[in-house]
């Protein structure tokens, strides 16, 4: 469904650590992505997790290589505080949100009971977004995502958000979209999570893929390089 071919990202940087001051945040990286599965991305913070997810989605272009979807499918970026308006109310932003998925104006609009109920938001579903914590932030995207269709659900630390009561719900909410065969790209630093939830992991360290393959071997992996230990 989804490709990725010697991908290289780079940006330049006035930091001396850097060579000719570029940093390379992934470096010719390969990997596929096939129609139902739900793929773990694995790896500590800045090792390239949550750019490869932006290029998946087309928020960023490659430096070099290749990016592939298949034609007609759609991709959404699930992350803290992306793509929401400040100034508009969750209401609104769940209506956009839906429409820039792909639903008609009716469709959105039906989809927005339901969402505010899920998100548990109550009368700050009608205040303005720029008043969310973080948490009430990351209930909104996950369930505006959650409630409208998209061929790709890209998920970036979403569910490692908020209490552990609406984390439990919103795990349980994502197995019953999974069992429908949704296609899902799952980024987070919990083990637990990305067993439960995933049918194929990868391990990126230094912007490159370290292991992909069945989760159970790639967990183990990462846990004996010592990122992974305490984690989930």
């Amino acid at each position: 469904m989804l490709e990725l071919e010697g991908v290289t990202h780079c940006y330049r940087s006035g930091k001396a650590t850097f060579e000719h001051g570029v940093h390379r945040v992934l470096d010719n990286v390969s990997l596929k992505l096939y129609e139902g599965e739900v793929l773990g991305v694995l790896g500590r913070n800045g090792a390239g997790k949550t750019t490869t997810l932006q290029l998946m989605a087309g928020i960023l272009a490659p430096t070099r290589g290749v990016i592939r979807r298949q034609p007609g499918k759609t991709a959404s970026l699930l992350s803290i505080g992306l793509g929401f308006r400040a100034d508009l109310s969750g209401r609104d932003n769940a209506l956009l949100s839906a429409m820039l998925q792909g639903a008609t104006r009716s469709e959105a609009r039906s989809y927005l009971e339901e969402i505010k109920e899920f998100s548990e938001l109550g009368d700050s579903f009608e205040e303005p977004v720029k008043t969310y914590s973080t948490g009430m932030r990351a209930r909104l995207g996950f369930t505006a995502a959650l409630k409208t269709h998209v061929d790709i659900l890209l998920i970036d630390e979403v569910l490692s958000v908020g209490d552990v009561r609406f984390r439990k719900k919103a795990e349980s909410a994502m197995k019953e979209r999974i069992a429908g065969e949704q296609t899902v790209v799952f980024v987070s630093h919990s083990a637990g999570q990305v067993r439960a939830l995933c049918d194929r992991a990868i391990w990126i360290d230094a912007g490159r893929v370290c292991a992909e393959g069945e989760v159970a071997s790639v967990l183990d992996e990462y846990a004996g390089d010592g990122r992974g230990r305490g984690e989930g």
